[in-house]
């Protein structure tokens, strides 16, 4: 009798497509981070290598089947006299092994599992930068109720319609005019840059000064010459530097205009350094960032995705 119960199991050859899955599982993250360019040509060695590793898992399922003629066998017919008669035996066709059910089992759950662990990872990187969330100009009024070089606490409402939820701080000061005759201002805006806890100027504020003018905005005189964060211990100097604490850069700051002799506020923006002071001062500027995000040096190049949102 033949023996047709042994069974092989499928033990799969060696393979490099796994690790250059891997490896482009690891560009696409970092690319990420680094440069899309980097995260593109990650996304397609994953691709390739993820298509080949699984044709190779695949290799002996997708194989045709053979055709396989019913084995016969003879025997002898006691009715007959010498008649032999052939008889069909059905020979079992290849069957899908438990090694082959487990080993597609174990892929298919770990491609979850890594599904489950990086997709929220990448959505948090990704997706605030695809968040555009504008504020409107914010009218402080006159120029004449910010005296030259003093600093004034102007609150306002970035929206009036929505009240008080949108109420924002930001620290003016009037430089007086720069050497071409423009006005200048140094405008600061309270939250600190390390996690974006409110700042509070380092002088006495004048209570009795204080002004309420139209669409919610108020003004308060201060003698401010620098600014602390009371949550961590983070300390600015009068122009906005870095002087202590965890904060990464300087105080962010806002663009402005004067408009029929008032002052109008812009966008924030973010600030490297700032050397010199008032009207005379340079000041390294770039994109809105989140706190604690490096906008210059080596540091910066760890956040190459700058949010637009603007959150109180």
């Amino acid at each position: 009798m033949s023996d047709t119960g042994h069974d092989t199991p499928h033990v799969p050859g060696p393979s490099l497509w796994p690790i250059a899955f891997a490896i482009g599982v690891a560009c696409l993250l970092l690319g990420l981070v680094i440069s899309w360019i980097v995260a593109a040509v990650g996304a397609a060695i994953a691709v390739v290598a993820g298509f080949l590793w699984a044709r190779d898992v695949t290799h002996d399922v997708r194989g045709e089947v053979p055709s396989i003629e019913p084995e016969t066998r003879t025997v002898g017919d006691s009715a007959s006299t010498g008649a032999i008669a052939a008889v069909p035996v059905d020979r079992p066709l290849p069957a899908y092994t438990r090694s082959r059910f487990l080993e597609a089992s174990t892929l298919g759950v770990g491609a979850a599992i890594g599904a489950i662990v990086t997709l929220p990872v990448v959505g948090f990187m990704v997706l605030p930068a695809f968040t555009d969330v504008e504020e409107d100009e914010a009218d402080l009024g006159p120029i004449e109720n910010f005296p030259e070089s003093e600093y004034v606490i102007a609150s306002y409402l970035s929206n009036p319609s929505a009240g008080e939820v949108t109420r924002r701080t930001a620290f003016v000061r009037n430089n007086g005019q720069t050497d071409a005759g423009e006005p200048s201002f140094t405008i600061l805006y309270s939250r600190c840059v390390h996690l974006g806890c409110p700042v509070q100027p380092n002088g006495p504020i004048d209570e009795e000064a204080r002004q309420e003018l139209e669409n919610g905005v108020e003004l308060r005189p201060v003698l401010a010459q620098s600014f602390g964060c009371p949550c961590h211990g983070g300390l600015y100097d009068a122009e906005g530097n870095r002087q202590a604490g965890p904060p990464v850069r300087s105080m962010d700051r806002y663009t402005f205009s004067i408009r029929n002799g008032r002052l109008v506020l812009g966008e924030l923006y973010a600030v490297g350094n700032v050397s010199g002071t008032g009207a005379s001062a340079q000041i390294s500027r770039y994109p809105w960032s989140v706190p604690g995000t490096h906008v210059d040096g080596v540091e910066a190049w760890l956040y190459p995705i700058v949010p637009s949102q603007v959150t109180g």
